[in-house]
C-alpha cells in the first residue's frame, strides 16, 4: 500500500528507522512525539509542559544506546511491565536522570502513616530556586459523540474516562500537590512551576478530522471503526498491538500474525473491548506501521453514547 508523506508514522520511520531496541524506539517516540495538548493554547493557562524537538545530541545519545542499551535495560529492571503509564514513566525517568535533571521520580507525599496526599512523577532541577513538577501522561482517546465540554468527547477506549475528564484532574489535583504543606515540609526546595506533559494519540471515525482548538495541530493521530465497518478499511495488512506496543508505531521482524480484513474481523468477533490494530507493510522482511486504529465491538458506539449523556 501507499504510505502517505505526512503521517507521523512515515516520518517516525524516516527518522528513526534506524533504531532497533523496542525500549529505545518506545523512548525515541516519547522525546518525539508531538504533543497531544498545544501549550499555546490559553485554554491551558501555560500548564502544558513541551520537550521540544528533539536536538542532535540526543538523536546522537539514542542511537548509541541503541547500539548499547544495557544501562537502559538495568533501569528498567527485570518486571515484566503490564501498566503502559508506568512503562512510559520508568522511560522518562531513565532520561531525565541521564540528562542530570531528575530530583525525584514517583515521590509520594502523606499527611500521616496512612493518609497519602498524592504524588509527584516528576520533579526536574529548576536551579537554586527550586523545582519544577511534571505530571507525566499517555492517553489514548477516540473523538465521539457531542459534549457540553469539547474535550469530553474524546473518551478512552474502556470508556473510563475522558480527555476532558483526566485535564480536569490533573489541573485541579495533581498540579496543586506543590502547595499542600505535607509536600511543602518534605522538599529541600519549593515548586516554582507545575506543568502536565501529555503524549498519546487521538482517533476519529474513520480517520477524518477537523483542528480542534487546545489540541495540537501535529497530534499523532488515527482512525477508529466498528467490526462491522472493518471491509470498508483502506489497507489490506494488520497487527493486532498488544497494550505495550502501543506508544511507538510499530517495526517487527516478520515473525508476528498478519492479518488480512476477514481475518482480523474473525480474530475481534468475541472482543468486549476496543482493540488497537497496525496497518503494516513490509520492507526488507520486516513488518512496518503505516497506520493504526482501534476496532471496537459493534455496541461500543450507543454504549459511549450513553456514557455522554
Amino acid at each position: 500500500m501507499s504510505v502517505p508523506a505526512d503521517t507521523y508514522q512515515a516520518l517516525f520511520e524516516r527518522r528513526w528507522g534506524h533504531l532497533r531496541r523496542p525500549h529505545v524506539r518506545t523512548l525515541a517516540w516519547l522525546l518525539d512525539a508531538p504533543d497531544l495538548l498545544d501549550p499555546h493554547d490559553p485554554y491551558w493557562e501555560h500548564k502544558i509542559a513541551s520537550l521540544g524537538e528533539v536536538r542532535p545530541d540526543i538523536a546522537r545519545w539514542l542511537e548509541q544506546l541503541d547500539a548499547d542499551p544495557s544501562a537502559l535495560e538495568a533501569a528498567l529492571g527485570e518486571r515484566v511491565y503490564t501498566r503502559l503509564g508506568l512503562y512510559a514513566e520508568k522511560l522518562m525517568a531513565f532520561y531525565f536522570r541521564e540528562r542530570g535533571e531528575l530530583v525525584a521520580h514517583g515521590l509520594q507525599v502523606r499527611s500521616s502513616r496512612n493518609d497519602t496526599v498524592g504524588e509527584f512523577d516528576f520533579l526536574l532541577d529548576a536551579g537554586a530556586e527550586g523545582v519544577e513538577h511534571i505530571e507525566f501522561a499517555t492517553k489514548f482517546y477516540l473523538l465521539e459523540g457531542t459534549s457540553a465540554s469539547r474535550f469530553d468527547t474524546f473518551v478512552g477506549p474502556n470508556l473510563a474516562d475522558s480527555l476532558g475528564a483526566k485535564m480536569r484532574k490533573i489541573f485541579t489535583r495533581q498540579l496543586e500537590l506543590g502547595i499542600h504543606p505535607a509536600a511543602q515540609a518534605l522538599l529541600e526546595r519549593p515548586v516554582i512551576r507545575a506543568r502536565a506533559l501529555v503524549k498519546g494519540w487521538l482517533f476519529y471515525p474513520a480517520g477524518g478530522h477537523a483542528p480542534m482548538g487546545g489540541i495540537s495541530a501535529r497530534h499523532c493521530r488515527g482512525f477508529w471503526c466498528s467490526l462491522a465497518e472493518v471491509p470498508a478499511l483502506e489497507a489490506e495488512r494488520f497487527v493486532i498491538l498488544p497494550r505495550m506496543q502501543w506508544l511507538a508505531p510499530y517495526r517487527g521482524d516478520g515473525n508476528e500474525v498478519v492479518l488480512g480484513k476477514d481475518e482480523l474481523q474473525a480474530a475481534l468477533a468475541g472482543a468486549e473491548m476496543p482493540s488497537l490494530v497496525a496497518a503494516v507493510r513490509d520492507e526488507g522482511g520486516d513488518v512496518i506501521e503505516t497506520a493504526r486504529g482501534f476496532i471496537v465491538p459493534d455496541t461500543w458506539r450507543d454504549r459511549a453514547a450513553r456514557r455522554l449523556q
